[in-house]
């Protein structure tokens, strides 16, 4: 049987961040001396607003492969990878499924759609 399970890669980079707008920046001042600043001293933070993960899917199984195969998974909302990838360790096919195919089963078994990253 054909198994499948996902190898997150990313993206790691705040600046993917930055051009799709999913950055927050705030203005603080310290309130306690600490390594970063002094009690009074002001400072900035930027943290990312919606968090998204990509990577590849492992595919293990495969007659006369060793070391399998592996199938890029473009971005999509990391709550999404969290559960996709929860699905995709217990899927077991007799052969191997593309992507398109993966999504269609886990989003029709499931009844939950995957917001994949659009930003072109």
């Amino acid at each position: 049987m054909i198994r499948y399970s996902t190898n997150w890669m990313g993206p790691v980079s705040l600046g993917w961040y930055r051009t799709r707008g999913l950055t927050r920046t705030e203005h603080h001042v310290g309130e306690h001396d600490c390594m970063l600043y002094s009690a009074g001293e002001a400072f900035t933070t930027e943290t990312i607003t919606q968090h998204y993960s990509c990577g590849r899917i492992d595919v293990r199984g495969i007659p006369g492969e060793p070391y399998g195969d592996e199938i890029g998974v473009p971005p999509m909302l990391s709550v999404d990878w969290a559960m996709f990838s929860n699905w995709l360790d217990t899927v077991q096919t007799v052969s191997v499924w593309s992507l398109q195919d993966l999504v269609a089963a886990y989003e029709n078994q499931t009844n939950t759609q995957i917001t994949w990253d659009t930003h072109d």
